[in-house]
């Protein structure tokens, strides 16, 4: 995205999307929502996004990293509704940890649309229109942070790795996947499938 993009005020998406997250909590099916995607953790397996928090442990980080999940898709949600439907303003850079989770939310294709519709408001998650090659472009004092801090208070550390750590932490997990032939970020995987003992 090298184009100037028109986004609204970080007060003004902060207002909207405190409204959106509060229509997906109180929604009668979030419970459902959270366990859908709480089950969902055997395949919340990747190289270079969850791998990037220190300690990642896919259970304990669950809760946390669900509830970074819904206030980022809030914030999306809510700059595309004050765009009058414009994506690519929605489509914020977001941290790579955060971008994954929304993955497994989004698996919850059926359920979602139904939240969505009763809460009178559209997720938005575009791989086309993501900064980056695989994401990792979300940093510190961006729109994004100022417009999650005006809406939800400070980020949460450990999910909300800046872009410069991102690229760090990946660079190290490539010497660590070579070694048993995961290369390409995980693009390419050369491991022999012979009989586990």
């Amino acid at each position: 995205m090298t184009a100037t993009l028109a986004r609204p005020t970080p007060e003004k998406v902060a207002v909207r999307a405190r409204e959106i997250r509060d229509a997906i909590e109180t929604d009668r099916e979030f419970a459902r929502l959270w366990e859908t995607c709480a089950k969902y953790s055997a395949d919340w397996t990747d190289f270079h996004g969850y791998p990037i928090i220190e300690n990642y442990d896919a259970l304990a980080d669950a809760p946390a990293m669900f509830r970074e999940t819904i206030r980022t898709m809030a914030l999306k949600s809510a700059v595309y509704d004050l765009t009058n439907g414009d994506e690519r303003a929605a489509e914020l850079p977001v941290p790579v940890p955060v971008d994954v989770m929304s993955h497994a939310l989004m698996a919850q294709f059926t359920l979602l649309c139904r939240i969505q519709s009763r809460g009178r408001f559209q997720f938005v998650h575009m791989t086309d229109l993501e900064e980056g090659d695989g994401g990792g472009t979300w940093d510190h004092g961006d729109y994004t942070h100022q417009v999650y801090r005006e809406a939800f208070g400070p980020i949460n550390e450990r999910f909300w790795i800046g872009a410069a750590e991102t690229e760090r932490r990946r660079r190290v997990l490539d010497q660590v996947y070579a070694g048993i032939g995961v290369t390409e970020r995980g693009k390419k995987v050369a491991i022999p499938l012979g009989v586990a003992t």
